[in-house]
């Protein structure tokens, strides 16, 4: 082989999901067909959005919402889910997707398993995020809280998985971390390193820019698999309590209201060291408080290090 060759490697092939859009309307009045088309336009653009989507099919059905009425478009749509033709389905809500509590979980566990997962766009809600109980649960809330608005039921049912411990949101992925069979999270040696690294970079007094050049320097990738850190990952891990063995979650009932679940995973660095760095962060804030409030500090901090 010729010295002045160099050989390129093929990128991988990106994962290519294929998506189906569920929408329904309970007539064929002006306003409804009106509706229609604004679920569908933005139901496709969500799919548009990412690059690893692909829209394989569109289900729609006008027809009623009482309990019974045919629906040939949704079956249709689990029919495809159970061939394989689609893994995921993006609709609009809960209220648009199914007309009662039982319908509605019959039809994603059906969906689930067949490997496939249905994404509320409206409500924000995963089904991979949920197993079948928790799901019960929301349904139940969605029910009995139908009269004050469907969305309010949902985050009442999200509210009451995260009082039990047992949300689908408390086993969230973040860098250092996967998963195992169970879906519970484990540590990630080789994230977890980086993890710890840059906890000790930052209370060794480099700056959370200094840290993005320290990670690309050593050729390490960022969690979305870039290059180049962005500051705001590295302010993210720094304030993650999830790296101490501990889970925050917002209550999507009250207003800034939180739950916290502690001892729920492996931590990956102390608590001693989790706060030293908050203690860090604060001391490093340009933001100070007075009297008249917060204002900017006249001194902005710098990772350059004085010469003896």
């Amino acid at each position: 082989m010729s010295p002045n060759v160099l050989i390129i490697p093929a990128y991988p092939e990106k994962s290519i999901k294929k998506v189906g859009i569920y929408c329904r309307v309970s007539s064929s009045k002006r306003e409804q067909l009106n509706s229609l088309t604004t679920q569908i336009t933005a139901l496709v653009r969500e799919v548009a959005r990412i690059s690893q989507w692909e829209l394989t099919d569109i289900f729609i059905d006008i027809a009623s919402a009482k309990t019974g009425a045919s629906r040939r478009e949704f079956d249709r749509m689990i029919t495809a889910c159970e061939s394989k033709e689609i893994s995921i389905v993006l609709t609009k809500s809960i209220s648009r997707f199914g007309r009662d509590t039982l319908e509605t979980l019959e039809a994603l566990r059906r969906i689930q398993a067949a490997g496939a997962k249905v994404i509320f766009e409206k409500e924000q809600v995963d089904t991979t995020d949920f197993d079948s109980e928790n799901l019960i649960s929301i349904m139940e809330a969605f029910e009995q809280a139908e009269n004050e608005g469907r969305s309010m039921n949902i985050r009442a049912g999200l509210g009451f998985a995260a009082q039990t411990g047992s949300s689908g949101l408390y086993d969230r992925k973040v860098y250092g971390y996967t998963k195992d069979e169970d879906g519970k999270l484990i540590i990630d040696s080789a994230q977890a390193h980086v993890v710890r690294s840059i906890f000790h970079w930052y209370l060794d007094g480099n700056s959370i820019l200094g840290i993005t050049r320290i990670l690309q320097e050593k050729g390490i990738l960022s969690p979305s698999g870039k290059e180049k850190w962005n500051k705001r990952t590295v302010e993210k891990i720094l304030s993650n309590d999830k790296y101490i063995g501990r889970v925050t979650i917002n209550d999507s009932l009250s207003q800034g209201g939180k739950y916290r679940l502690t001892e729920h995973h492996p931590p990956i660095i102390t608590e001693d060291v989790f706060n030293a760095a908050q203690e860090e962060k604060r001391k490093r804030s340009n933001v100070e408080y007075d009297e008249n409030g917060a204002h900017r500090s006249s001194q902005k901090y710098s990772s350059k290090k004085q010469k003896d």
